[in-house]
């Protein structure tokens, strides 16, 4: 028998020569893929410091701000790429530094919400020494993934992974909704009712409840799913809100005015809904559950009659930007390859920029960890 024109004997004698491995074009798995190419340019762009590490987000303008959000995009990006293949664990040891120097206390383990260069330090003073929620959640996710990729012998990645889950359910945890709250600072009946919807991560809660053991995490499920539902049948579209108000154990929502949390894009589907389809993208590959597919749907199927995917739309679906960014594109784009909406994903595959974008932290951060999920 012959392998295009090799002798069985000719083969043997280069597997002998090369200690078992053929010589000629790479495997599949010495290439680098192109998440981990666009991994390495989004962290020449956009990560300093030495031994503690840390996600800029201001793009270069101004005073270094570092907030508990790009840190955790930051520890979830490491930790993903060495499940391709990346040698990232050091890197991740030097956000993980970053992140227990700029906890609230020694005693509480959320995270101070920003960072400003102050003096040449980075510091939190004021209202920026409280917690985010959304950052926080990431930080204790990719902890987990930290433990199950390199174990916790040298660092005790599994340990600090609990701690912040209990102060998580502690602090930014609504206790009679069940749904995550925006912050710590969340106390008054007011702010509690606040919901940012790209923190209802039903697929991170359940990992969190068979993580810790701890039932309410199930709850917090639960009522994150439920919450999708209810936010997917409010129109044809399937677009969340950036913010909502939710009340109650029933789940009573109230649209907000624009302006009345955060920005003007309060009421649309603006710079923090277009993270939905991520999260809901995460949930699935995570949980499989129908109720996340069938809200993932009803978004992939408003966007495919869409030839391009713009900077924000109205919950009726109107478009209201002309411009394109990587925030709303690359969310949708693992969106439909989660759910092999082949088409889609290759119209929107084609859309995002070839290298990741140097003064665009949010769009390049989100361009790179959705082709890491």
């Amino acid at each position: 028998m012959r392998l295009r024109g090799w002798k069985i004997k000719g083969l043997m004698l280069v597997l002998l020569l090369t200690g078992g491995i053929l010589i000629g074009r790479p495997q599949p798995a010495q290439a680098k893929s192109q998440a981990v190419t666009w991994y390495g340019q989004w962290q020449r762009a956009y990560v300093g410091g030495k031994s503690q590490q840390y996600v800029r987000m201001n793009d270069g303008q101004g005073a270094t701000r570092v907030v508990s959000e790009s840190q955790g995009y930051g520890m979830l990006a490491a930790v993903l790429a060495a499940k391709q293949g990346a040698r990232t664990h050091a890197t991740f040891n030097h956000f993980y530094r970053y992140y227990r120097a700029h906890r609230i206390s020694s005693t509480n383990p959320l995270m101070c919400w920003q960072q400003t260069r102050r003096n040449g330090k980075l510091t939190s003073v004021g209202s920026e020494r409280n917690s985010a929620t959304d950052g926080d959640l990431d930080i204790a996710y990719a902890l987990i993934l930290a433990d199950r990729q390199w174990g916790s012998r040298t660092t005790n990645y599994r340990q600090a992974a609990k701690r912040l889950l209990t102060a998580i359910l502690a602090h930014e945890i609504n206790p009679t909704t069940a749904l995550p709250l925006m912050g710590n600072w969340a106390t008054t009946a007011t702010d509690r009712s606040k919901l940012r919807t790209g923190d209802l991560m039903t697929g991170y809660f359940k990992t969190f409840a068979k993580f810790t053991g701890n039932q309410r995490w199930n709850r917090v499920a639960q009522q994150s799913q439920r919450a999708v539902q209810k936010l997917s049948a409010r129109h044809k579209t399937g677009l969340f809100p950036d913010f909502i108000r939710v009340r109650g154990t029933s789940l009573k929502l109230t649209a907000v005015r624009p302006g009345e949390i955060e920005s003007g894009t309060d009421n649309q589907y603006g710079y923090n809904a277009c993270r939905v389809p991520w999260r809901l993208a995460q949930t699935y590959q995570l949980t499989k559950d129908r109720v996340t597919k069938r809200a993932l749907t009803k978004q992939l199927t408003f966007f495919k009659r869409h030839h391009t995917v713009t900077a924000g739309y109205t919950l009726a679906g109107r478009a209201v930007n002309n411009y394109t960014n990587p925030a709303f594109t690359a969310p949708i784009n693992l969106g439909a390859k989660t759910l092999k909406k082949t088409g889609l994903h290759r119209r929107l595959a084609q859309q995002l920029p070839k290298k990741i974008q140097k003064k665009s932290y949010f769009g390049a951060t989100l361009q790179v960890l959705t082709a890491l999920q």
